[in-house]
Formats: C-alpha cells, sequence, structure tokens
C-alpha cells in the first residue's frame, strides 16, 4: 500500500495559471509495480488528495487508489477487512504526518529516506530512494530479493 504525494512523487506540485495541477513521478516506479503485480503481490495507492492527477497516474500504472481520504489508518483497516487480508501482512509506505495511522496499523512500515522525521522514527524500514525517485522500484527488489547488478 502506498501513499501518494511525497512517496510516488517528489512531494512537489506544478501548478498552472489556470488551476490544473501536476507531479512528476519516476518511471521505475511504473515497472515496479509492474514486478509487484507479476509476483502476484496486490498493491494500492491512499492518497488524502482527491485529484485528477493522481487518478491518472493509478490509471497508468494499473493500481487501484482511494482518493480524499481523512484518515488512511480507518480506511486501510476498512479496505483489508473487507478483503480478508490481515493488518499484519501489510507493508504501507508513507512520508508526512498525515500517514502516521496507517504507518501504525500495518506490520511492515516503510518510508522514503526524505520523510518527516517522525514518520521516519515510526517505521521499521527507511529506504535508500527519496520519495519520487523510485521508492515502489526500491520496495519490489528488497521484498522479491531481486539483484540486478
Amino acid at each position: 500500500m502506498f501513499d501518494f504525494d511525497g512517496v510516488l512523487t517528489d512531494n512537489r506540485v506544478l501548478v498552472t495559471e489556470d488551476g490544473r495541477e501536476a507531479v512528476t513521478c519516476s518511471r521505475a516506479d511504473g515497472l515496479g509495480f509492474d514486478i509487484l503485480r507479476r509476483a502476484g503481490l496486490a498493491t494500492l495507492i491512499l492518497s488524502t488528495e482527491k485529484n485528477p492527477v493522481v487518478s491518472a497516474r493509478a490509471a497508468k500504472l494499473g493500481v487501484p487508489v482511494l482518493q480524499g481520504i481523512s484518515d488512511k489508518g480507518v480506511a486501510l483497516e476498512k479496505y483489508c477487512k473487507k478483503r480478508g487480508i490481515a493488518l499484519s501482512r501489510v507493508m504501507f509506505a508513507g512520508n508526512d504526518l498525515n500517514d502516521l495511522s496507517a504507518i501504525r496499523c500495518v506490520g511492515i512500515a516503510v518510508c522514503p529516506a526524505d520523510a518527516h522525521p517522525r514518520v521516519a522514527a515510526a517505521c521499521k524500514v527507511r529506504l535508500r530512494t527519496r520519495g519520487g525517485y523510485g521508492v515502489v522500484r526500491e520496495i519490489a527488489e528488497r521484498v522479491l530479493g531481486l539483484d540486478y547488478g
């Protein structure tokens, strides 16, 4: 399970004069999601934002998304309960304070290298990769023990 802003993006936003937003994402994450999917692992994007850019990226990646989530922990609990998934078997990657409720309810909490200090302290794993620069790819490679070197 993945936060969007600050995990799949570098947490910055470009706002055009007409109010539309654009973000930068890593193509390495697209391959990361493909690797996880081929391994039979389910994925989900959870976002506080309700924004077309989140929907567009999730659609391109072929990943389900829940948007406009005020409490990610509660949303994650409901999502997993409905699907019979034990929270102890869930990995969540988040970077900021609004991710703490989800981080605290999962079995494995992961954060990018540039996560907020309180989030980093709450996570079991701090990645080498910064948000927006291939977080999903690093997770996929670490979880599946892949070595492309």
